[in-house]
């Protein structure tokens, strides 16, 4: 299990936020302003006449309270959620639903009420759940993943919206992740731990593949990718038995692992026992100066889990334990504009707000 380590001296501010509704996923809303926060949160009420949600709540950081500024009600649950920035600096929600549909919405920049909103239907893109978008940031393109193996693109261009499927693998693999990596290229991830490395000016299938036989025999699958945008050639990526590994293009069929696989064994050190539903790279300024850091070595991670943890992890380091809670954790984010403060949706129906020092 995760320890508390020497990179953070003092512990981080944790603020708990009560919610009536589970959280199905918490994301920042890109900062226009010193002086206002948003985030979105995707809202599920099995008991409601309209169970699912999208809202916009503004963050009060003095009182650490949340207020809805506005709310929108997609036709199911939703099963991903990512927020970017247009081109001309508009806020974007992107979501994707249990039953298929992809949802992309356009807020205000001043006030974070929704403007407009674009949708392609269930059955036109996915048969079944969406299993991940990711928005390119600073452009309007998305991309969605689905188990039906198909993958596809949309984007938002003034007021139209267009999309079109890119690959299809008729079934016979499944996608359960996705990051955009370049204005071009993205990755995704699936079931044995693969991964794939797409470039939409090579069509026809994937430019590069990690193949999942390399640990050792057990079997998983990646829930979470993230690209840094300084290291973009190599891929982070999370999921199963509390396994973190980073895909280096360089050394293509050499996962560097920073947690989970092997126990301990070869410099590994666990950061969780279960399901690692998120990762991202760490942009706190304490525990990442890139400028230090070799371009061969991976850079500090943030992980939250279904054990109820939220630790950064490193290459051959051990776990920094930010958070153990009694239910897991299903999502996080790191704030763009104010690395030292995550957000977090926890399963029993409660938001966490935690400052770093």
């Amino acid at each position: 299990m995760a320890v508390i380590g020497t990179a953070f001296p003092d512990p981080p501010q944790i603020h708990r936020i009560p919610q009536s509704k589970y959280v199905d996923a918490v994301r920042w809303l890109p900062q226009f302003s010193a002086f206002d926060r948003f985030v979105v949160l995707a809202l599920f009420d099995s008991s409601s006449d309209s169970p699912s949600s999208i809202e916009i709540h503004s963050l009060d950081t003095q009182a650490v309270t949340l207020s809805p500024q506005s709310t929108w009600a997609p036709p199911s649950r939703v099963s991903s959620l990512k927020t970017s920035q247009t081109r001309g600096r508009k806020p974007l929600i992107a979501a994707g639903t249990v039953s298929g549909s992809l949802h992309l919405l356009l807020a205000n920049s001043v006030d974070a009420s929704l403007e407009s909103e674009f949708s392609v239907s269930e059955e036109e893109l996915h048969v079944g759940r969406v299993s991940c978008v990711d928005v390119m940031e600073g452009g309007g393109e998305c991309v969605s993943v689905g188990e039906d193996g198909r993958v596809n693109l949309a984007s938002v261009t003034g007021s139209e919206l267009s999309f079109r499927r890119f690959f299809d693998s008729q079934g016979l693999v499944s996608y359960t992740s996705a990051k955009w990596a370049s204005p071009a290229e993205f990755v995704t991830g699936g079931y044995g731990f693969s991964l794939q490395w797409w470039d939409q000016r090579k069509p026809g299938g994937a430019a590069s593949q990690l193949k999942g036989n390399w640990a050792r025999g057990m079997s998983g699958i990646v829930q979470s990718i993230d690209i840094h945008p300084s290291r973009k050639h190599t891929c982070l990526a999370g999921g199963s038995l509390g396994t973190v590994f980073a895909w280096d293009l360089r050394w293509q069929q050499q996962p560097i692992i920073l947690s989970g696989i092997g126990g301990g064994e070869d410099g590994t050190h666990p950061a969780c026992e279960s399901e690692v539903w998120e990762v991202q790279y760490d942009r706190h300024t304490n525990s990442t100066n890139t400028g230090n850091i070799s371009s061969s070595r991976v850079l500090p991670a943030m992980i939250c889990s279904e054990d109820g943890i939220l630790a950064v992890v490193g290459q051959d380091a051990e776990p920094i334990e930010l958070l153990a809670e009694p239910c897991a954790i299903n999502s996080f984010d790191i704030d763009r504009e104010n690395p030292s403060d995550v957000i977090c949706s926890l399963e029993w129906e409660s938001i966490v707000l935690l400052t770093r020092p």
